[in-house]
């Protein structure tokens, strides 16, 4: 299976931060937001990798690339566990490039992929989520695809306040943590909204949903929207939602990016200690 990374959006929640550098490469703790997507891909067995993406951008090539320079450095400094973290990225998986012309939706970023996907099915996992879990989430999608074979995607519980920043769907359960997809609405109001559970990002889809978003209006905010695309496919396929194991930390604005890395560098087993007793000294004064 081939992963599909959507990483083309402006980040126009981060400016002035995101001006040049792309909200992807927004450090979480010790590495780029992207990289966490992509690890997860490759935990999940996933080695072909197709990132979308579009102007000013090309630091997430740069970052995935062998960089010759700065190994000589290294080597020559002797700095070995810098060299290897350094050759490792490079050498994560197949990763491939292609650009979204124009910012027309999440929807118009997959339809981009339609030719480097074929006629298989595929994920897609947003270049800003980062799920931490025992079992990558995509693979938990993934072994859900094997058992039904129909799309799958990952949803959860959102509050009153952010379920108009999510898709929601509408839904009767199979299990405890799958449900059949009833409905799907992209960021509806809160009193509008067909349920709470919102989708999360990380997805596995049949190739029937390019056909699909070709034949999709622009809705939300004038772009064409994956979560109409779906109810499209909905209408011809089964599509199931599961409440992954795991959690999923949103990078989308800058709240729930300072949040996260607040959370996973006081939990990280080299930083977290002193960071602690760092922010303990703080509250004290």
């Amino acid at each position: 299976m081939k992963a599909v990374i959507p990483a083309a959006g402006l980040g126009l929640r981060f400016l002035p931060l995101t001006k040049e550098q792309p909200k992807e490469m927004l450090p979480v703790v010790d590495k780029p937001t992207i990289q966490y997507v992509v690890e997860e891909a490759i935990g999940a067995g996933i080695e072909d990798i197709l990132i979308v993406t579009g102007r000013n951008k090309t630091s997430i090539e740069d970052h995935f690339d062998c960089s010759y320079g700065l190994e000589g450095i290294l080597k020559v400094q002797n700095k070995s566990h810098y060299l290897e973290t350094v050759r490792s990225i490079s050498n994560l998986a197949n990763i491939h490039y292609i650009r979204q012309k124009e910012q027309r939706g999440l929807g118009d970023a997959i339809m981009t992929a339609s030719k480097f996907i074929g006629d298989e099915t595929f994920a897609v996992m947003l270049g800003d989520t980062v799920n931490i879990s025992e079992v990558p989430v995509v693979k938990q999608l993934k072994d859900l695809y094997d058992k039904y074979r129909c799309s799958v995607i990952a949803v959860e519980p959102v509050s009153r306040e952010k379920i108009k920043d999510y898709g929601i769907i509408r839904y009767s359960s199979i299990s405890e943590r799958v449900f059949d997809i009833q409905e799907l609405v992209e960021k509806p109001s809160p009193e509008k909204a067909p349920s709470n559970m919102g989708i999360t990002g990380t997805y596995i889809l049949t190739p029937r949903i390019f056909e699909c978003i070709s034949r999709t209006k622009p809705g939300y905010n004038g772009e064409i929207q994956l979560t109409d695309a779906m109810q499209l496919l909905l209408k011809e396929e089964r599509i199931l939602a599961y409440q992954f194991e795991g959690k999923r930390y949103d990078i989308g604005d800058m709240l729930g990016w300072l949040k996260t890395n607040m959370e996973l560098s006081l939990n990280h087993p080299v930083y977290g200690p002193e960071l602690r007793k760092y922010i303990t000294e703080i509250l004290k004064k």
